[in-house]
Parts: C-alpha cells; structure tokens; sequence
C-alpha cells in the first residue's frame, strides 16, 4: 500500500490557521472599536484638571480665555457651577480665573442659557457659587445670614457685589459715574471683602466712605 504524504490535506490546515487568525484580529480591533466609542458615565459632582480649566471658551464668540504660564502657579480654588451648563458641579481653577473658565470647565453653556447675564470677564473666588441663568430667569439671590424683613433697616442696604448702577446711586455721595467705577472695580478685582475696600475706588475718599458704611453691604 503507497503511504507516501497527502499534500491536500496539509493545505487545509495551513487555510484553517489563517482563518483563524484573521478572525482573532478582526475581534480585537471590534473590542478596541467599541471600548472608544461607549459613553462615558457623569459624576454628580466633577472636578477638574486645574492646569486645564482655563482651556477652553464656554461661547464661539468668546475667544481666546485670560492665563498665561505664570497661572500653573497660581493656587487651586474651588467653585461651585450651576444653572444652564452643560455639567454642573463642583470644579477646581487657579487663582485668578474669570467666569469664562468656570463656564468652560463646565462645559460651557447649554442652549437655554442667557449668555448675557453674567459678566465673563469677572474673577472668580474660592468657593463661590455660581449660577448661570436660562433666558427669562432670574438669577438667586445669594445666600445671606437671614433674610431682611419689611421695615428693617437692613432690608434698605445696598450690597455692594450685586447691586447694578442704579441701586448704587442710591447710596450717599453715588452718582451715575461712581456708580461704574465701582462695577469696573468689581469686575476687575472681583466681589469686595470689605467696606473699606471702597476707598480703592478712583473717586471715593474717607468722607464718603464714612457716610456709605450704614448704607451699604458686603
């Protein structure tokens, strides 16, 4: 009997180890195709990269955000985003940011908001809330010790970090041109501490200080 090789059958293993191969890479790049493209899950609360919240802009229109190198450098703070954005939570930045970069690390805002409301280029504090308006909405009021009753005399204070031009010339002394120089300063150096601060105000000396210090409020 002629027992000499039988190349048929060997071509048919050599195909199958192919095959087979073939099928296992196939499988992988399905995996690794599938693994990218799932959604990620959302936290309740975010925080994030600090070195990385001053990247990008909330708005198109918006442009490029303040930093600069020296920002690495600045001090973490902590601020709290809610309202119309697109994650709202609780966001590390460096010392020195603006509105604009809270927005952006929460993802800017959603198509309700009312873009207008708030002042992008205002500096942010460490823990401060921050509300972002939809179109039509009021902002909250921010959160006092208590709330001032009818007839109280501290329900006539002006509060000196949310009063627009006109409830500040209602204070002694105010008139329409102080009355900016004191928003400019607000949003150049961000909420005031202090009635004294005041007197870092171009225009307001120790006089008129003395006659706002029962009329108004930090």
């Amino acid at each position: 009997m002629d027992a000499g090789p039988q190349p048929p059958a060997r071509a048919r293993l050599s195909i199958g180890v192919g095959a087979g191969i073939v099928i296992v890479l196939a499988v992988l790049v399905v995996a690794v195709l599938v693994s990218a493209l799932a959604p990620r899950g959302s936290s309740e609360v975010l925080v994030t990269n600090p070195d990385a919240a001053q990247s990008d802009s909330p708005l198109d229109e918006a442009g490029a955000t303040a930093g600069d190198g020296d920002a690495r450098d600045a001090p973490v703070i902590y601020v709290h985003v809610l309202g119309s954005v697109a994650r709202p939570g609780l966001y590390q930045l460096r010392e020195g940011a603006r509105i604009v970069d809270a927005i952006a690390a929460a993802g800017g805002y959603t198509d309700v908001a009312d873009t207008a409301q708030l002042n992008l280029a205002r500096v942010v504090t460490d823990g401060e809330q921050l509300y972002a308006p939809a179109v039509g909405e009021a902002p909250p009021l921010p959160a006092t010790g208590g709330a001032a009753m009818p007839g109280d005399p501290a329900s006539t204070t002006v509060n000196l970090n949310t009063a627009d031009s006109a409830a500040l010339e209602t204070l002694p002394r105010i008139g329409p041109e102080t009355a900016k120089k004191i928003i400019d300063y607000r949003d150049e150096h961000g909420p005031f501490t202090s009635i004294d601060q005041l007197l870092e105000v171009p225009g307001i000396g120790q006089k008129t200080l003395d006659g706002l210090r029962d009329a108004a409020v930090v």
